[in-house]
């Protein structure tokens, strides 16, 4: 499908200076706006800079940024430069970056300026990090504080590399890219791809399934560290010469609805918790101008049925919901514009294979629950430094996925939670996932999650953290009516034995519920 002398820079960033898109502009940050042709030259001058530091073909590089165009610039000079991108949340904690330094053995970081003096100690403890280039702060060209003799600032190596010095030579079977799981059971381990996984996805589903176009203006509510954004808000739209908003910081509706009315973007990406959270901002402040939105994506976690009928009767534009990872790195399920069906993931995507299967691998028939494999060619090599788990789960181009899922007979998917996830009642297994959308469909709940809990006797229970609607109490007697409620509408085993009033749930640095941090409570 590809040719074997192929980099992902090409593919998405410099083949839209041959397309004549070098004026267009591709980012908007902030008051800047920055072309295509910008983005190719400060990508490339500092792709020399990355080479003229020390980096060579295969290594990593580290990039801790925020949402801002240094990321482009670094994300695609490290391509350019034959290296491997390793992305992380420039919101942890210096522990964690030092176990990242160590398990990837990344030769440059880059990091936002608040990073800096952080990493200039992991620096001298390093065995493998040479060089920290330290990105800007309000503007895009300002040069950073600097913390060391072996910290630059990003704009003075982009001010001064040649363009086009630190280009290499890549096949599309070399690796380029890491791309880390949520962590949920442990420390997170790196997915490794190739060139060709990436543009195998975006071909497939970007410009297949999503149909995104040139004229489409791209914005979105996870960060671009995560694989899941880094798709569709800066592969997808780079790919067909489209135009992307990013926007440093947290994560907001208040932020997201001021984003969409003031760039206009026509596709926007979210997760759940923040399409409820937005409808909820809507209910106690008045409606906002979502116009120009023609596609929302959804992500992460499965949407609940009642918060997308809710979602499409207030705006009219539907969310497409759908279900990818760090092993195929995007999208593999999803609904179809035009043809969504509340409360799945919707249809394969052309091009992956997936089956419902029983535990000795047969494939279940339609409306039976088992355990997902996808086969496709976006599939990562393995899981580094994590041999035995590689063997488990990748199997040439088929992922064995740790989903439960059941297809009805027209192909559409329906998620039935985590194999790793079921409490076993009274002898009975129970998904956690059935009993929160239980919760969910009551008019009263904003957000539930299900996680195992002990009783006096040592046995496992289900135990319900509950986020009521504003207004409502989050007593006994509510407690109690939850309890009935899911009692009348599931098996009765299935009932949560306790019910936890929270204001919010935990989540991780992907969006997703921390599960790992309810079950502690």
């Amino acid at each position: 499908m590809f040719p074997d002398r192929f980099n992902l820079a090409d593919y998405l960033l410099h083949h839209n200076l041959e397309a004549g898109r070098g004026d267009k502009v591709a980012l908007r940050w902030r008051d800047e706006e920055h072309t295509y042709a910008q983005l190719a030259d400060a990508s490339s001058r500092l792709a020399s800079a990355f080479v003229d530091l020390g980096l060579r073909q295969e290594e990593r590089v580290l990039l801790a940024l925020s949402d801002r165009p240094e990321f482009s610039h670094a994300w695609f000079a490290t391509l350019e430069a034959g290296g491997v991108f390793a992305m992380v949340n420039p919101l942890l904690k210096e522990e964690d970056y030092a176990y990242y330094l160590e398990y990837t053995r990344a030769r440059i970081a880059v990091v936002d300026a608040e990073l800096a003096p952080m990493f200039e100690r992991l620096l001298e403890k390093s065995r493998h990090l040479i060089a920290v280039v330290v990105a800007g702060g309000d503007r895009s060209d300002e040069r950073p504080e600097l913390h060391g003799r072996h910290q630059y600032a990003m704009a003075d190596l982009v001010a001064e590399a040649p363009v086009g010095a630190g280009r290499a030579e890549t096949h599309k079977h070399d690796i380029c890219g890491w791309l880390f799981t949520s962590g949920s059971t442990g420390r997170p381990k790196a997915a490794v791809h190739l060139h060709e996984d990436f543009a195998f996805n975006i071909e497939r589903y970007a410009k297949g399934v999503l149909g995104i176009r040139e004229d489409d203006v791209t914005a979105g509510v996870p960060k671009l560290f995560f694989g899941y954004a880094t798709g569709t808000n800066l592969m997808f739209p780079f790919a067909v010469g489209a135009t992307t908003v990013l926007f440093s910081g947290r994560s907001t509706p208040e932020k997201i609805f001021d984003v969409v009315e003031r760039h206009r973007p026509t596709i926007l990406t979210s997760v759940p918790t923040m399409i409820g959270k937005m409808l909820a901002l809507e209910e106690s402040g008045g409606a906002r101008d979502l116009s120009s939105l023609r596609l929302v994506l959804s992500a992460g976690e499965k949407l609940p049925e009642a918060l997308q009928r809710q979602w499409l009767d207030r705006c009219g534009v539907e969310i497409l919901d759908g279900i990818g990872s760090a092993e195929l790195f995007h999208i593999y399920i999803s609904n179809r514009p035009g043809a969504v069906r509340p409360g799945s993931l919707g249809q394969a995507v052309p091009g992956y294979d997936c089956r419902v299967v029983d535990e000795t691998g047969f494939e279940l028939p339609a409306g039976e629950t088992g355990r997902l494999h996808v086969r496709g060619e976006s599939a990562a090599l393995c899981y580094w430094q994590a041999h035995e788990k590689s063997k488990e789960t990748f199997r040439g181009d088929l992922v064995v996925t740790g989903d439960l899922f059941r297809m009805d007979e027209d192909g559409y998917f329906f998620y039935e939670g985590r194999a790793d996830e079921l409490l076993k009642v009274g002898g009975k297994f129970v998904a956690p996932h059935e009993v929160e959308e239980c919760l969910l469909s009551h008019e009263a709940v904003r957000e539930a999650a299900v996680v195992g809990w002990r009783d006096d006797e040592g046995l496992v229970k289900p135990r319900a953290f509950v986020v009521p609607v504003p207004g409502q109490p989050g007593d006994d007697a509510f407690a109690e009516s939850l309890q009935e409620y899911v009692r009348t509408k599931l098996s009765p085993h299935k009932y949560p034995r306790v019910v936890t009033f929270v204001d919010d749930l935990p989540k991780n640095d992907r969006g997703k519920v921390d599960r790992r941090a309810l079950s502690q409570i």
